[in-house]
Formats: structure tokens, sequence, C-alpha cells
């Protein structure tokens, strides 16, 4: 492979097995707890928001919240072709492991799993490498968007048996193997998760496997009994085998087509996508597409670990949506799999963990690729059409209703006012709208589709006690159902205003002032409400409560992402919400593993003290991530807590992703170039007298002086030069007026 030039090679920053152990961060070890220690990303071989990663497999199975590694596992049982969805706790699903083993052919796990150290592995985006003394065979591999790649390599003469096994946890899928012509092909089912879980999704993940050796002796196994029967059936641990006589430092590569649409679509797939055998162009390919993805960011710092941070980060947030369809354009049919559909142009995606990403992780892409975020767009108008209803939180391809609000409508908002219109608005409006204002039928409701709870907000302005939420994953949490709810319907009114739909406007203005009606003015926080106005009781502000999701009334009081002026007025004030956050951080109440949070440090740029942010950024970014196996924060999330590292290093945040408004704080590096998508460049650069300068003392904006103390998104498509001046102590005058705040907010 040619040598890069230096300001190419980024890939060597990004270190994939980051977030595979426990967290080690303060705020994890204080509020996390179980699976909300891990971050539970994998070191993933794909390509940017591709159909399959690839990754080392240390666990076995599909179960909720086990991701198929762990840093801390010490036996490997295979390479994985995956659909896990990254930082999660979900489960992986239409999945197919393959395991290569010499000496005597072992079909269980307990009998063929290898020992292996982190000392014998090479990992990255675009290539992963690992040696197993026991088999004394290495292991490469490297992928397509669809297909993957292994090249094996045995350093001894031995018979060498390929294994694969389909992931099934229900005893079901098929495998069929053809020894003269060295391939196996099977499929294994999926199932629904949350609501309908446990139902067939009515679509399997498809595999095709070519050995480039044929002339092979093969069978298929169920546990530990294996024959030379050439296919098998919904039996339980089912698996193919294909073996070989290798000689000391022969090679043998085998490549994978997947496919969730059939058996003919991973062919198809396969033959578009990895036509030859050569394993090092399909490396250099793929690395060639990372290197592109990360270069759309380039930082420049003389800390080397901030670049580790950053690109590992920038890696993460392009794990999921998912791509799901094969390159022909066909893809299975939202929430059924049945009939196929086939798209005319552009490409249809899954895995939208919604609850998470509307935050930071899709809005980065609004800013990078607005044509891709199109695409998820349509996706999810696709969906809204296919299933009936626009879906709360789609993966699986499947309603799942997973988590609380309807965030798929903010994110259609965010888009929608950011330009972005690649895909059918009046039916992305008719899908938002009937979301927040129509009750399906019971039976669809079980089904996951519309809003949990939406009569009672409706009734009362929020939800209240008494209405458990019992059709739902997530119970109860009605305090955090009615402020979701309330940025939810902010957002659909902002397209209602552009679409010209007054009387909608007005109406869902109103409701998303709801958080009102759970804010207690006595305790200056969020409290749970009964239907008759009392308040619940005992009040504590700083324990988990059952109207809470994942977090503490006090936590969960600064959710209100589209009124911040209005909550400081509930508050009595700028100066009394400023004085409310400095309560939280003192109290060492912020936690920032777990995304509700995630705007709390930018809200003192709604006060007189925006330095507050600066510092408490700047904190966070030093405490909360590092380069080590355990260095986020709790569950990334596909991609969330990662985003709001690379925004908040870079220097600004949407904590209002539908208002355009980017909240400003220091930024880490030196210097910040962004390629923008219409081909100009972003530029944000910092002077500063020390190391320890973190506070912003002043800014201009393409040679002006500077006074807000936020971006406007149409000024960052235009491209330009920021340049923040920073100091070791803080400025309180900078950005601390009234004049200098971001001006949206939801009028009375």
């Amino acid at each position: 492979m040619p040598l890069m030039t230096r300001g190419q090679d980024l890939v060597q920053y990004v270190q994939p097995l980051a977030g595979t152990a426990a967290s080690t961060t303060a705020a994890a070890l204080k509020h996390g707890s179980g699976t909300e220690h891990l971050a539970n990303t994998i070191p993933a071989v794909g390509t940017p928001f591709g159909m399959t990663q690839w990754t080392p497999q240390t666990r076995q199975s599909e179960t909720k919240c086990q991701a198929p590694y762990y840093y801390r596992d010490s036996l490997l049982t295979g390479f994985r072709a995956t659909h896990w969805l990254s930082g999660s706790c979900t489960q992986d699903y239409g999945s197919v492991t393959l395991m290569p083993i010499t000496g005597t052919l072992a079909t269980t796990a307990t009998r063929y799993a290898a020992p292996y150290t982190h000392r014998a592995e090479t990992t990255s985006p675009a290539h992963y490498k690992v040696t197993l003394p026991r088999y004394q065979l290495t292991t490469e591999l490297t992928t397509t968007a669809r297909c993957g790649m292994l090249q094996i390599t045995a350093s001894k003469a031995d018979s060498l048996y390929l294994l694969v096994v389909p992931n099934s946890d229900q005893g079901q899928g098929f495998v069929q193997v053809d020894a003269q012509r060295g391939e196996v092909w099977g499929y294994n089912p999926v199932h629904r998760i949350y609501q309908g879980w446990g139902e067939l999704a009515g679509f399997s993940g498809y595999f095709v496997v070519q050995v480039e050796r044929g002339q092979a002796r093969g069978g298929t196994f169920r546990g530990n009994q294996y024959s030379a029967a050439v296919s098998l059936q919904n039996q339980k641990d089912l698996g193919a085998f294909l073996g070989f006589k290798v000689k000391a430092g022969e090679t043998i590569r085998v490549r994978v087509g997947t496919s969730f649409s059939s058996l003919e679509g991973a062919r198809r797939n396969l033959a578009v996508e990895m036509p030859t055998w050569d394993f090092a162009a399909l490396r250099a390919q793929n690395l060639a597409a990372w290197q592109k993805a990360l270069g759309q960011i380039r930082v420049e710092t003389k800390k080397e670990q901030d670049k580790r941070i950053f690109y590992t980060a920038l890696y993460h947030t392009m794990q999921q949506p998912r791509l799901f369809n094969d390159v022909d354009g066909t893809y299975p049919a939202f929430a059924g799999g049945k009939p196929l559909q086939q798209l005319a142009k552009g490409n249809y995606y899954d895995d939208f963990s919604m609850w998470d990403i509307y935050r930071a992780e899709l809005p980065l892409y609004e800013l990078l690729q607005p044509s891709l975020v199109g695409d998820w767009a349509n996706s999810l108008v696709l969906k809204g059409q296919q299933g009936g209803w626009l879906p709360i939180f789609p993966c699986w391809n499947s309603y799942t209703s997973a988590m609380i609000g309807d965030h798929s409508t903010a994110f259609l908002a965010s888009a929608y006012t950011k330009g972005i219109r690649n895909y059918d608005v009046a039916e992305a409006y008719r899908l938002m709208r009937q979301n927040a204002f129509d009750q399906p039928s019971p039976a669809d409701y079980r089904n996951g589709k519309g809003r949990r709870a939406l009569p009672s907000y409706v009734r009362y302005g929020f939800v209240p006690l008494e209405d458990s939420v019992q059709e739902a994953f997530h119970k109860k949490e009605q305090v955090s159902r009615t402020l979701e709810y309330g940025f939810d319907d902010y957002a659909l009114a902002q397209v209602a205003k552009g679409l010209g739909k007054q009387a909608d406007f007005e109406t869902l203005t109103k409701r998303s002032l709801g958080y009102r009606q759970v804010f207690d003015p006595s305790a200056k926080m969020v409290r749970g409400r009964h239907a008759d106005g009392r308040w619940a009781t005992p009040f504590r502000p700083d324990t988990r409560e059952s109207y809470i999701t994942e977090g503490t009334p006090r936590q969960y009081t600064f959710y209100v992402p589209h009124d911040v002026p209005g909550l400081a007025q509930l508050m009595g004030g700028p100066n009394k919400l400023e004085a409310a956050l400095d309560e939280l951080f003192a109290k060492n109440e912020y936690w920032h593993g777990n995304e509700p949070g995630h705007q709390i440090p930018f809200m003192y740029n709604y006060t007189t003290a925006p330095w507050k942010t600066q510092q408490q950024v700047r904190r966070i970014l030093a405490e909360e991530y590092s380069d080590g196996p355990g260095g986020l924060s709790g569950n990334d999330d596909a991609g969330q807590m990662s985003a709001w590292y690379v925004f908040a290093s870079l220097g600004f945040y949407p904590l209002n992703p539908v208002s355009n408004e980017y909240l400003l704080c220091a930024p880490l590096f030196d210097k910040v170039t962004i390629q923008l998508p219409s081909g100009k460049t972003l530029q944000i650069s910092t002077q500063k007298a020390s190391l320890d300068a973190v506070y912003i003392s002043s800014a201009t904006w393409n040679g002006k002086p500077y006074a807000l103390n936020y971006l406007r998104h149409a000024d960052l498509l235009q491209g330009g030069q920021l340049v923040l001046t920073l100091q070791a102590t803080p400025n309180k005058q900078w950005g601390n007026s009234p004049q200098s705040q971001p001006k949206a907010s939801v009028n009375p």
C-alpha cells in the first residue's frame, strides 16, 4: 500500500477497543449501575453507516445487553458478521459467526474457544488481525458495506475447519453446505424486541460464505453432533463446516455476502462489492473510505491523546443508522418484512436509536452530509407509509416504541428547519401530525404504534401519575414523557409554521409548554403530579423516581431545550437558573453517562455566566472521555455519547437541534477545519497565551468582532473563520448580555 502523507493518515488515531471495557469515569461510577457502566461498543470493522459490521466474538448468542465482544474476556469464539446496535443495551440480530480451527473437528464453543491476548490483536476501522496460538492461525478481516473477507494463514501443516454458525437463540435458522464448491449459505431469522418482543420480524439475516479453495470436506452440526448432511433447519445450535488440508504458511481467503432481503440478495451483494479475492486491495479500499469520512474534520493539536479520542469518537458516530438495502435497492418492508420493496434512488436505513441520537449524532451529519440525512428522513417516511404510523424508535426494521418521546418527529423537524427536503415533506408532516394528534387502535397501540399516553397528555397538558403507561417497555416515567413530548410538539410546530398550518402551530406551541404543569414552584424542580393537581410525596430530588426516565427529578428539570428562558422564568430568572446549575454540579449530580443531561452544561449560555459553560464542558471532556478501553462514560448509544464529544471539542453544541443554533464553548483544539458538502470550508481557531487557557475572552467571525455566545447554522453553511481568543481566567463580560444569548424559545 502506498505511503500516506502525514495530513491524510487519520485512521491511525481511531481506537476501536475504546468502550469495550467498563467505564472508569467518576460520573459513571457514581450514577451508573450494571450495564450502564459499559459503553457496549465493539471493535467494529465496517464502512461508515454500512449494513454489516465485523467483530471478533468473545460472547455467543444474541442476548439483550450483551455485546459480541468485551475487552476483559480471554477466549475468542469466532468472527461475527454483526448487526449490534453500537454502544447499546439492546441485542444483536440476524448475525452469523465464522470460526477457523485446526486439528480435530469440534462444534461446540466450550471445545473450540481459543485463548487470545490483546498484544496479538491489531484493530482499526478497516482491518482486524489476531493470532490464535492454540490453532497456530492468524486471521485478518476487512469489509465492504455489505460483505466481509477473512484471510486465514496457517503457521503449520494441519487440517483446517471453518465453522459457520447462525447465532439464533430460538433454535431457528437454516444452513446448507456445498463442499465441492466450498460454499455455505443460510439465514438467521430476526425477532422483535420491546413491543412485540420475541415475535418474528418477518425477515432474516441472510448470508453466503465462499471459500477461495473448493474440494473440501463438509457437513452440518447441531451442538456437538455433526454429520455429512448437507442442510439443517430449525435446530438448536446448528451450523455447518468445511474442512481442508493446509500447508505451513498457506493462506485461505473467505468472503461473505450479507443481506436482509434474500439469499439471492446476499449473492448479488457479494458479486458486486467483492468480485475478487484480493484482500490487500479491499483493505486499501476500506481504509480510503475511512480516511475520506474522518478527513471531513481535521483537528490540529500537540496533544496526540486528544486526536485519538476525537477520531475514535467520530468513528463511533458512523456506526448507525444502518444501511438496509441491497446493491439493487431491495429491502424488506418495514413492520413485517413483506413484500420486498425496491428503491428508485438513494438508500434505505434502519436502527435509529432515536431517543439518543436526535440530540447530537444526527445533527452532526445535518452539517456534514445533508444528502445522507435526506436518505435517513426518507427512510422514516417510508416506514410510516408501510407500517401506517411514524415509528418512535425504529430498530430491527420494526416498531419498538422503545424509550419515551416521539423523536422521529424531532429529527424530521430538525432536518426540515435546516432546509433538508429531499423526501416527501407533505407525507412527513402527515405522519408526524398523526403521531401528535391521533390514537391508534388498541391492536396497533399494542404493536408499538403511536405515542404512549397521548390521551392523558392531551387531556391534562401533562401525563399524570394515574396513567402508568402499562403498554410500554418503559412504564410510568410520566414527568419525563411530559417534558419530551413538549419538545416534540415544539419541533412539529416549527414545521407547521413553515408549511403555513397556523392552527396546528398554535395548538402545538401551547402544548409544548406542558413542562410548566409538572414544575413545582415550591421545589423549583419538576415533580410527579396527580390528575387532580396534587404533587407526589415525598419529594426526593436526587433519587431515581418512577416518574423519571433513567435519572432524578433534579437532572430532568433541565430538559426543556426548546424554552430555556421560560424555564429560567419559572425558577425566578436567569440568576436562579445559574444557581440551580451550580447546585447540580456542586452536588456531583450531573451524570454525563445518560443522554437527558447532555444539554445541561451549555445552559449557562442563557445566563450572565457563559464562562461556566466553558469551564464545565472542558472538565467533562477531560474527565468523562479517555483513549483507554474504559474511556466512555456509559452506553455510547449508537454514537450519541461520542457525538457530544465531537461537538463539544470543536467548540459548539446543538442544545436545541431544531432551532439551528449551536451554543459556543472553548474548543479543545488549536485549529479545526471542516470541509462542508458545498465545497466551502469552516475553520475554527484558538489563540491562547498558555496551555491552561480555557475561557473565551473575545471572538471574531471572518475578521469582525463576534459578540454572540452561539453560532447559526446558516452562517456555518457559508463557511468562514471563527477565531476565539482564550485566557486562563474567566472573562465574565464576554457573551453575558441578553442580546448575546440564543434567540430560539417558545413565546407564551
